[in-house]
């Protein structure tokens, strides 16, 4: 028996293991409790900065400890000479080092270490950029080294070209690198920028307005690079068609340009001596003033909906007697000053309404017009897609690039086959079918407007398309009727009250629940809702805020089952003569 090793019994081995656990534990809540005591008596001195050196070796993610260190290390700057202070920062570098390697990815340590680096009286960004590629060498999607990179990049100066020279060679070993592909979507607009469009007359800032930045860049890419690199993705996802990286990065060279921030309609009403605002944006009311007949009016701008306080369309009442004589023309002029842009209205003698307004053709919300060379390069990516779909017909990436590559090119030539694509994603991707729809729900929206802005048409029937959702209602601002019948909808939501001019809604056959955004449509007679799900009174609420209120269908809900039903809908709808149950 002599010679042999002594077995510990498992029981014996948990037993040292607590108490080495519990050994440990004092010892860091001792020195834990002694940093507090320091800060609290306003102490900084080498001894807290050992003791907190201690503390954050073991655990990098204590956030009050790194938030002492910064106070002692800001005390030691008012005290110490420069080289001392460099000696002291060089140090907190190495100690950040070794921070790292216990966690790589510590908010702490790279938060400290980009706090440190911009008060090093002599930073060497060179290493910080070395440390950098180490650290991305082991983990290309660290990205607390990625947001550090950003920041080495803008300090030191590090030029654009070389910083995506740098996403080339990552995306050349590892085409599944997403960072590297949202690092190069940055780096691209600023190498090259889209040439912006000169401004239309009627959005032209006044000669007060200040100049342009000269920092100010294009969100977009210049067609030449774009064109480049539709060939750079179109490499990676043919190497791994069901790595989403590409494809994701794929989906942004395909996106359009960020709307120009404008006005992009001023109605006015005689009647109802209203006059509605919409903007390319969501925006408040600072700033925003009338005019009419040359003299600036007093009035109250409010959301179309009280959920609101941003929001693309805003309306205002018009003094009473402004404009209800018919045989009299008004110009109305509405200035967003914060933006240093105005638009005018003429309500001309006999109108009893009039708007200005950019179309969604005008504005290419939903197509872009596309140069010779572009079309011709989308429409060789759209047959690679397609050849690439026939070899992997079940892969949902390329059969969503397929749909945003015709929605680009031609989105109401290509609809047939857009819908064809969304049901056999539903398929092939089950657990998303409810973004599909509400994605396809997105593109047959937009089709049917720019139909009906073809025709020169108010009315807007979208019917049996399967819709989940509705979208796009900023662009409906004018419509007179609408109808949404035989689809899927359940709810319309609080931005339906930007229809400020309709007058008949049609949406039988729907699961309609929820009215919310039927609110206050100063023009609404006839609503239709048969077939739906509205179960309470309290649900038709909001309609009975429509003043002008003369029809209403409701055959087929639950709530046509509640007792006395009839008595409470009269009571509820005065102005209604006209009331199917």
């Amino acid at each position: 028996m002599h010679g042999r090793v002594k077995i510990k019994t498992t029981a014996q081995q948990e037993e040292e293991k607590r108490k080495e656990r519990e050994k440990k534990l004092k010892i860091y809540v001792a020195a834990r409790d002694a940093c507090f005591s320091k800060r609290k008596q306003g102490i900084w001195d080498d001894e807290a900065l050992q003791l907190t050196q201690q503390l954050l070796s073991s655990n990098p993610d204590f956030a009050t400890l790194w938030n002492y260190r910064r106070e002692i290390l800001m005390h030691l700057e008012t005290v110490k000479e420069e080289d001392e202070v460099q000696k002291i920062y060089e140090a907190e570098l190495s100690f950040l080092e070794s921070c790292l390697k216990v966690n790589p990815k510590s908010y702490g340590s790279w938060h400290h270490r980009g706090w440190v680096s911009a008060r090093l009286p002599r930073p060497d960004w060179a290493r910080e950029l070395s440390l950098c590629d180490r650290c991305l060498s082991l983990d290309d999607r660290n990205f607390h080294c990625w947001d550090y990179r950003r920041m080495v990049v803008k300090m030191s100066g590090v030029p654009v070209d070389q910083e995506l020279g740098f996403t080339d060679c990552l995306i050349g070993s590892n085409f599944s690198n997403y960072s590297s592909w949202h690092y190069r979507s940055t780096l691209l607009p600023l190498l090259h920028p889209e040439s912006p469009e000169p401004p239309s007359p009627c959005h032209k800032p006044p000669q007060s307005s200040p100049p342009p930045s000269p920092q100010t860049h294009s969100h977009r890419v210049c067609e030449e690079q774009l064109l480049k690199e539709y060939e750079l993705v179109q490499n990676a996802f043919f190497t791994d068609p069901n790595d989403q990286s590409a494809w994701f990065y794929y989906r942004w060279l395909l996106g359009r340009a960020e709307r120009e921030e404008m006005i992009s309609c001023v109605y006015v009403s005689r009647d109802e001596e209203r006059v509605a605002v919409a903007f390319s944006r969501p925006v408040n009311t600072v700033g925003l003033l009338l005019v009419l007949d040359g003299q600036p009016q007093r009035v109250e701008w409010r959301s179309v909906h009280p959920r609101f306080k941003h929001s693309p369309v805003w309306i205002c009442d018009l003094p009473p007697g402004t404009t209800s004589d018919i045989s009299n023309e008004h110009n109305l002029t509405v200035h967003w000053t914060e933006k240093h842009i105005h638009r005018d209205c003429a309500l001309y003698t006999g109108r009893s309404e009039s708007w200005c307004r950019d179309s969604a053709t005008d504005q290419e919300l939903f197509r872009s017009e596309l140069s010779v060379e572009k079309t011709s390069v989308l429409q060789s990516e759209l047959q690679s897609c397609n050849q690439l779909q026939e070899l992997e017909p079940l892969n949902k990436w390329c059969l969503l690039t397929i749909i945003l590559l015709m929605r680009a090119l031609d989105p109401l030539g290509y609809e047939k086959e857009t819908l064809a694509h969304f049901q056999t994603l539903k398929e092939v991707d089950s657990m998303r079918s409810a973004y599909y729809s509400d994605l396809c729900s997105k593109f047959m929206i937009e089709n049917t407007i720019l139909k009906m802005e073809y025709a020169e048409v108010r009315v807007f029937s979208i019917s049996d398309k399967n819709l989940t959702t509705l979208c796009h209602l900023d662009q409906l601002l004018l419509v007179t009727h609408i109808n949404l019948s035989s689809n899927k909808l359940q709810r319309l939501p609080p931005q339906f009250a930007m229809l400020q001019c309709l007058e008949v809604l049609e949406a039988d056959n729907n699961s309609i629940e929820n009215l919310e955004g039927v609110y206050h449509l100063p023009k609404l007679e006839e609503v239709l809702l048969k077939n739906n799900k509205i179960s309470t009174l309290a649900d038709l609420q909001p309609l009975a805020t429509c003043p002008k209120l003369k029809r209403l269908d409701l055959r087929g809900n639950p709530v046509t089952q509640t007792a006395n039903i009839e008595s409470e809908l009269a009571e509820l709808f005065p102005s209604v003569t006209d009331l199917l149950l």
